[in-house]
């Protein structure tokens, strides 16, 4: 007589597989099938654009970036100095633009965090109308950085000022 015992196998996922292993405050990206951890604050493209400037009023040129492939974190200057998306109401016709995107809510002020935030612009004279869409935002040291994404709609554009406030209240607190 033969007794076959049958003990099920239990498969557990491995808890840290992928992006899951990534620690806090680094972004999971794949790169031709190989996922890596990579530090956003080491590993960004720069963006200097003076039209983007949210002084900037001229409307010779309208720009839309709705259609730039957006793929990891970018960092934005305006000429040699680092600069920020604003984070209140910039109003219509700045930034090269008919509706300047700025994040509503604040950038982070501990060091190393990330943050999600939705963009606005503003449209017909009313600050956040319409919110386009969600971006990350870390804070480096002396600098942020920006998980960015399409706009909903075109002639919309990333505003860029000044990092003045936020940043220097956040490396003081680092410090």
């Amino acid at each position: 007589m033969f007794i076959f015992c049958f003990v099920p196998h239990i498969l557990f996922e491995d808890p840290c597989t992928g992006c899951r292993c990534c620690p806090s405050g680094t972004d999971c990206i794949t790169t031709n099938g190989v996922i890596e951890c990579i530090d956003p604050c080491a590993t960004y493209t720069v963006m200097n654009d003076a039209w983007r400037s949210t002084e900037n009023t001229d409307r010779t040129d309208i720009y839309c970036d709705q259609y730039i492939d957006w793929r990891g974190w970018y960092r934005f200057y305006l000429g040699q100095n680092s600069a920020q998306i604003p984070d209140k109401c910039v109003p219509e016709q700045r930034c090269g633009t008919h509706g300047g995107l700025w994040i509503n809510g604040t950038h982070p002020v501990q060091f190393n965090e990330i943050v999600t935030r939705t963009v606005c612009y503003t449209w017909s004279r009313t600050c956040c109308l319409y919110s386009s869409n969600t971006i990350q935002i870390k804070l480096c040291y002396g600098y942020y950085v920006y998980r960015l994404q399409d706009p909903n709609t075109c002639w919309l554009a990333y505003c860029t000022g000044t990092a003045v406030n936020n940043l220097q209240h956040a490396i003081h607190s680092f410090l």
